[in-house]
């Protein structure tokens, strides 16, 4: 059974994940490193570590186990400015996945963005391309990167944005030839994620968009 890790558990994606790793009997230790408290309880198999992302060096030297999911996330509007959401996207995440990475981690899933590139002229995708680009350098024998389109699900946190933009988002999926820009549940993403980190073969597979439903068992 695998030691898994994760941040960004109290996210969309992040709850769904942790809910369906809880009830994974191929996973004994689900290790949490979040800013608040998640809400669930589980001694035997959940460890939470209520950490500051500022400060890696407090508890970097806790990220040992098998897999590394990341689902750490916020928005511009949480965040107040451009540079404090990168801080969240990024900076947070490579420097967890970094120390991971030294730490003997094997595997790292990220969940990413449909569109990421480092060269576009979109704040949010270029920062996600960022992302990707730097994680892919780093030495992990496996790196498995989801790239979803819009999300549904509950989240602790509404954004009015989503509520507005789904249901047009479910319409243009009905034209023909636009149905893998149709929006995903944070379920499906959570165990396409999970299905990911138990892909045993070596190296770097990324998964857009419909490969998404592929890899979460639903297409």
């Amino acid at each position: 059974m695998k030691i898994a890790l994760l941040i960004g558990a109290t996210g969309l994606v992040g709850d769904y994940l942790l809910r369906q790793l809880l009830s994974d009997s191929r996973f004994a230790t689900i290790k949490v490193f979040t800013r608040r408290p998640t809400g669930y309880q589980n001694p035997d198999k959940l460890e939470e570590y209520l950490v500051d992302f500022d400060e890696p060096e407090n508890w970097q030297h806790l990220l040992v186990g098998d897999v590394l999911f990341s689902t750490l996330g916020t928005t511009l509007q949480q965040a107040g400015s451009q540079s404090a959401q990168y801080k969240v996207d990024y900076t947070y995440q490579y420097r967890t996945a970094e120390a991971a990475a030294q730490n003997g981690v094997v595997t790292y899933v990220l969940v990413s963005s449909a569109s990421a590139d480092p060269e576009s002229f979109v704040f949010y995708t270029r920062m996600k391309g960022e992302l990707e680009r730097s994680i892919k350098r780093l030495p992990f024998q496996r790196i498995r990167i989801i790239q979803p389109g819009m999300l549904t699900g509950n989240r602790r946190e509404p954004r009015l944005a989503e509520r507005i933009a789904l249901p047009l988002a479910a319409l243009v999926a009905r034209v023909p030839g636009l149905a893998p820009y149709r929006p995903i549940h944070g379920r499906e993403v959570a165990q396409a994620m999970i299905n990911a980190a138990l892909d045993e073969k070596p190296g770097i597979q990324i998964d857009s968009l419909e490969g998404v439903f592929k890899r979460a068992g639903t297409q």
